[in-house]
């Protein structure tokens, strides 16, 4: 199966560690990875400030630049929803829409891709520690997807998972809304790290990674020792496990 990467900017520009430990996730599974050079912004954060007529260049970029893949997964449901969305921007564009419409089709998120497409809940993870999971608004809200992250997690190999109250909020990155409403962003993610801490978890997964340099940014000014990783990262880990009876599985 051929697959093209979709980095995304955050990933791309500031955690490309996280772009890497999909690509080695998804070559474990038997895909085949492509990376198309010339793929830039989706646009969201322009066309969310309203800027739609310059938006339209950075979307159609993107639709030329994987008009060829067979599948097209990125390592955030925002970002791949902004790709659900071209259809509706471009409707009745005679050049557009069918391009929209195709990239739409194909393009999944990370976790969606591997349970949805792949069949596979199990990649062979494994990982020691006691985590939460941050669901991101536009991953559950925008993309419509709750359940694979979860799925997946489930069959980590030495991970415990606590449940994260109130875990539908946000955590008050929102891509513009932390620029332009920065006293609101900041109480919001106050409340998400107060309940990631009383989870009493060591590790806080999501699978934006928006989410988790806004989150991780505040835990680390108040020195709270959690770490924060992309879910391909926790996919990606292959730590011995330490049963009941000692023994390293």
């Amino acid at each position: 199966m051929k697959v093209s990467i979709f980095s995304t900017c955050l990933v791309d520009l500031m955690t490309p560690e996280v772009g890497i430990a999909m690509v080695e996730v998804l070559e474990r599974l038997g895909c085949e990875i492509d990376f198309p050079a010339s793929q830039v912004c989706c646009g969201q954060p322009t066309y969310n400030s309203g800027y739609l007529k310059d938006s339209k260049l950075a979307m159609q970029n993107m639709m030329l630049a994987f008009e060829n893949s067979e599948y097209v997964v990125g390592p955030s449901g925002s970002c791949v929803a902004m790709f659900h969305e071209y259809p509706k921007i471009f409707k009745g564009d005679p050049q557009w829409e069918l391009k929209a419409v195709a990239l739409k089709e194909k393009s999944y998120e990370f976790t969606q891709f591997i349970v949805r497409v792949l069949g596979v809940t199990d990649v062979g993870a494994s990982l020691e520690g006691t985590a939460t999971y941050h669901r991101s608004c536009h991953m559950t809200r925008l993309l419509g997807e709750k359940e694979t992250p979860y799925q997946l997690l489930e069959h980590v190999r030495g991970l415990q998972l606590e449940p994260l109250k109130n875990s539908d909020n946000c955590c008050g990155f929102g891509g513009t809304f932390s620029v332009k409403m920065p006293e609101i962003s900041e109480q919001m993610v106050d409340e998400k790290c107060v309940c990631i801490k009383d989870t009493g978890a060591d590790i806080l997964i999501s699978a934006d990674m928006g989410c988790l340099l806004n989150i991780g940014g505040l835990l680390s000014r108040k020195g709270e020792p959690v770490k924060i990783m992309h879910i391909a990262e926790v996919l990606n880990q292959h730590q011995p496990v330490v049963s009941r009876g000692g023994r390293q599985t």
